[in-house]
Formats: C-alpha cells, structure tokens, sequence
C-alpha cells in the first residue's frame, strides 16, 4: 500500500496499523487452517539389572571379568555384547542420551534411550551385584507405584522430565533369581490404580516372583518357566512388541523368537520357558 505524502503522520500510523493487524490475522488463520500434530505423552519404560555376580549370588559361575558385581563395563548382563546397555546402544532403534548421575548407591551406572519413532524412553539402572536384593525391592516397588521418580533428561537444548520407578508405564528385572537365595521380609502393596506392565527375566520367575508381582498389582507381560539365560535379546524383541502396543501373545512370541534365535534353540522349547500372563 502507497501512503499519499500529505496524508497526516498520525493517520499514516493507524492504516500501518490496520494493514499488520490484517496481516496478523491472516497468518494466524494459516496457522488454524493447518494440520495440527499433537505429540502424545511420553512413554516410560524403567529396567533393574543386578549386575551378574560369582561372589555374592548364587548363580553359575561365569568368567570372572563377566561375572565381577563391582564392574557394570565388562559385566554379562551390563556392558558385555548382550548385556542391556551394550544390546541397546548397538541397537539401530534406541538412542543413548548423555549419562545421568546415579540416583542411589546401590546403582553403579544409569542410561537412558530414546526410541527411534516414537515418544518412548527406557531408563535402566545397574545395580551392584552385591545389592541384588535392593534391586528386586526397588523394582516391586516400581511395579506397586511406590516412591515415584522423577528424571530429567537433556534431547539437544531441551529438558524433558520423565516418569521413572513409580511411574513408568513398564517395568522390568533382568539378572539372578534373588529368590532362590533369599526371602524380602515384606512386599511392596499396590499404592494406585494405574496399569503396569512388568518382564521378569529370571530363572523361574512365574514361580518366585507370583506372590511378589500380585502383591504390586502389575500384570505379567513375559516371565519364565525355567532356567534361562537373561540376556538383553529377549527384552529388546518384547518391548518392540509393547510400544507398538501388540498384544500380550504377539509380545510373548517375540520374546520366544529372539531366545530362540539367540540360544539356538526350538522355538517350542522357547515358548514353553517365555510366557505371559497368570
């Protein structure tokens, strides 16, 4: 628009004033008329790892550097090829976010991965091997929704606050059967509502852990009929299935596949040690 030079200063201003406000409201129709994407609500996923151990827990030994408690680096179900944080980071679908301080003693290392696709973090802990019983206490009480967590994670310039233990949507034990060498003097109670999902990945775990998990009031997603190697595989290839939001078989059957894959043996004899449900 072309101002007529005698048209008054003060007049001059408003027509401007006029023609952006125009403006405004035009780019601001663009802007309703577009496509609006909505980012749903971060998802949490919380594993607890009891590092393997020869000293302190009662499992086969393993070769020592694997099975030192004290060194998550080099330990079987930690830094080794198929431990969780090694298995996770190769993995083309997780990221692993700068590294967070430990939120306990007991813990030795924490990471955090984001999914690929989809709004989707997993926060896992590894625990001295020593403190395996601290582990299996703190996940039940993940899984009852006690003593809720929040973390804080940096994604570039930004800081997201997630739910951690208490309030992750699924949670899950990887290491020894604990139970097998001890009893918990209590068990957490179930503290709300909310629906969680947990994987036990330890020998046996439908019979040890079936008191405990009723008692938390979450629902068995994948545990174990028998003695298993609890490797990062198997949990990868379940919690694929969860965020794409398969059903309980169809996660069970690609828990089955990995160990069966992995293990080298028939996916029957899989699936009869990986199962879901009560």
């Amino acid at each position: 628009m072309r101002l007529a030079s005698n048209t008054p200063f003060s007049n001059r201003g408003n027509m401007w004033c006029s023609v952006l406000h125009l403006v405004v409201l035009a780019l601001f129709g663009c802007v309703l008329a577009g496509p609006v994407v909505a980012q749903s609500p971060a998802r949490t996923i919380h594993v607890f790892v009891a590092l393997a151990d020869n000293k302190s827990q009662g499992i086969v030994p393993v070769a020592a550097t694997l099975g030192n408690g004290d060194d998550p680096v080099r330990n079987l179900y930690w830094g080794s090829a198929y431990g969780v944080k090694t298995f996770f980071s190769r993995s083309g679908d997780w990221e692993l976010l700068p590294a967070l301080p430990k939120p306990k003693s007991e813990v030795l290392e924490r990471c955090v991965f984001k999914y690929e696709s989809q709004n989707v973090y997993l926060i896992a802990d590894a625990y001295q091997g020593k403190q395996i019983k601290q582990a299996i206490i703190d996940f039940l009480e993940a899984a009852a929704g006690a003593n809720p967590e929040k973390v804080t994670v940096a994604i570039g310039s930004q800081k997201l606050v997630l739910d951690g233990r208490g309030g992750a949507n699924l949670v899950a034990y990887v290491g020894h059967e604990g139970f097998m060498d001890f009893q918990l003097p209590s068990l957490p109670q179930k503290k709300n509502d909310n629906q969680r999902d947990a994987i036990i990945l330890a020998c046996i775990s439908k019979s040890y852990f079936a008191v405990p998990l009723r008692t938390a009031g979450a629902s068995p997603l994948v545990w174990t009929t028998g003695l298993m190697a609890p490797e990062a595989y198997t949990l990868k290839s379940a919690i694929d299935g969860w965020i794409l939001k398969e059903s309980n078989g169809q996660i069970r059957e690609r828990a089955a596949a990995a160990y069966s894959k992995y293990q080298k043996c028939s996916l029957n004899a899989a699936r009869r040690l990986l199962v879901t449900g009560w």
